[in-house]
């Protein structure tokens, strides 16, 4: 049995987003079971408030003050739980660390979750982004996931076609499945694993350490010291990793660009299109290093906006929306921002 839920009123988020913005929400409860969701949800005086499911709070941008009910999803577990002819099943709740479940999945003997390590977040929070990283998409090793529709009261089951993944985006940041709220995840992970090295700077880092045939424990370990180089730990510097998406546009408009700019970063993807790299745009447009009141941009990756002591959202918003606008004004493309704006 668990116990009831514990409901709190104008409750600090200030420690439950990694950007460390002090917002307040009108009312919060930590779920550590799916029946206290259902308990919770079922409450009339609780009926009709706007709802805010939080995770890690790793990929959110608060804006101010929450003015609603906060799901803060804290549930724990990871097992194995199947094999088919080609993979291994592993499942973990919602509110298991993200990193946390990728060392265990190392622990277990099990590779295939190596170039996702380190990224902060909760495990429930990685199909509604489709996190990824260095060649390896969550939708790449997904099998399935429970949601619980607090519509019906009932759980359902999603595979990886009803998850509608594309570059960091699922149908959970959609209408469609924007009020679902998913309970574990299942990963598929392969038994016969071999390293995924096709990033440049991975292959490198793997190479850097004398060997030819690396163990998914040594990639992850590429992976983290990668990470660790670049990008700054949130219980330091207060930010949510990448802000903004690396821009897809045509192969026509990357075309005209390069004609403009020919040292314009870029990668071609399977359907002729191009990717661009996000953090060389800002960074040309004069940003990486530089702040707007307490908002800044981190020094050593320009696609990092960070808390330098005392950000509102709002100061943060403000600084996303100048770089926005100088990308836009030089190059024609629209930086679109990663984190969800509450």
């Amino acid at each position: 049995m668990h116990p009831e839920p514990i409901l709190q009123h104008d409750f600090s988020l200030r420690d439950l987003n990694t950007f460390g913005i002090d917002a307040r929400a009108s009312h919060y409860v930590r779920i550590s079971a799916t029946a206290q969701l259902a308990a919770v949800l079922a409450n009339p005086a609780l009926a009709g408030l706007p709802r805010l499911v939080l995770g890690g709070g790793s990929n959110l941008l608060l804006t101010g003050n929450f003015d609603g009910l906060v799901l803060h999803m804290a549930s724990s577990g990871r097992a194995v739980v199947g094999e088919t002819g080609e993979h291994v099943l592993v499942r973990a709740q919602a509110g298991e660390n993200w990193h946390g479940f990728v060392e265990w999945t190392l622990a277990q003997g099990l590779g295939g979750l190596e170039n996702l390590a380190l990224i902060p977040g909760t495990v429930g929070a990685a199909p509604i982004q489709n996190i990824g990283a260095y060649g390896l998409e969550t939708k790449d090793v997904f099998h399935s996931l429970t949601v619980f529709d607090p519509a019906t009261g009932a759980l359902a089951t999603f595979d990886g076609a009803a998850c509608r993944f594309a570059y960091r985006d699922s149908v959970f940041k959609h209408e469609a499945g924007r009020g679902l709220v998913i309970v574990d995840v299942t990963f598929a992970l392969p038994r016969m694993w071999r390293p995924n090295l096709r990033y440049a700077e991975l292959a490198n880092e793997v190479a850097a350490m004398g060997t030819a045939e690396p163990t998914a424990r040594q990639v992850a370990d590429a992976v983290i010291a990668i990470r660790r180089r670049k990008l700054p730990d949130p219980a330091v510097i207060g930010n949510a990793g990448s802000f903004f998406k690396n821009p897809v546009v045509g192969a026509a408009q990357c075309a005209a660009l390069l004609e403009k700019f020919p040292n314009l970063v870029h990668h071609r993807q399977d359907d002729g299109t191009e990717k661009l790299a996000a953090g060389w745009l800002i960074d040309q447009c004069g940003w990486k290093g530089k702040s707007l009141g307490a908002a800044g941009v981190y020094p050593k990756q320009a696609l990092v906006l960070v808390n330098n002591g005392g950000a509102t959202g709002a100061d943060v918003r403000r600084l996303a929306e100048a770089i926005q606008a100088d990308v836009r004004e030089r190059y024609g493309v629209l930086l679109e921002p990663e984190p969800v704006f509450i």
